[in-house]
């Protein structure tokens, strides 16, 4: 069955290569800041629900629909993309004061059947202090901008300043690889 991901996310993409699929993309383009809530793992769901929910009537054959939101939970904000330099550079200012929670709302649409399956992942990325040098460097990544807290778990500029990660990389990069293949199966079956 054809396979679409309802995502521009460069790591989503990645993910579903490395789990040997075949897929086309096909960007939900949603207005995500008018959908909010205080609580990030209930923003997230709700963020893949609208994704599939608009994506639903243009698909014309049965396939099988992946949507997913990802945010960062940090000291009890939620922090999603940076909008500017400065913001950037203060999420990853911050970050060796506590742990980054990335957390992912990931939502499987069969759409022959109408079946649909969802859930919620998180992982933890705990950072070393970033010096102000670093930081001016990962400032200037345009990749940072494209990203929930403004980090990308596999940017070698990054990799020193990791101290460890508390779930998957997978997860990190917002695919949760086994975790999509149970969603698949389950609106398979």
């Amino acid at each position: 069955m054809k396979i679409i991901l309802g995502s521009r996310s460069e790591g989503r993409q990645e993910m579903l290569r490395e789990m040997g699929y075949e897929f086309e993309v096909m960007p939900a383009d949603i207005d995500e800041k008018a959908i909010r809530h205080e609580n990030p793992r209930e923003l997230v769901l709700m963020l893949a629900n609208a994704k599939a929910d608009a994506l639903l009537p243009k698909i014309k054959e049965p396939a099988i629909l992946i949507t997913a939101d990802q945010v960062v939970a940090w000291n009890g904000q939620i922090r999603e993309k940076p909008e500017n330099e400065e913001e950037a550079k203060e999420f990853l200012r911050t970050y060796y004061q506590a742990p980054a929670e990335v957390i992912n709302g990931i939502v499987v649409v069969n759409t022959g059947t109408g079946k649909r399956a969802s859930a919620v992942d998180s992982s933890r990325v705990y950072f070393k202090e970033i010096p102000t040098d670093a930081l001016e460097q990962f400032a200037k990544l345009e990749h940072i901008y494209r990203r929930a807290g403004g980090f990308a778990i596999r940017d070698p500029l990054l990799q020193p300043y990791i101290e460890k990660v508390e779930g998957t990389d997978d997860s990190v990069m917002g695919l949760p690889k086994e975790l999509t293949k149970q969603l698949i199966r389950e609106v398979i079956a």
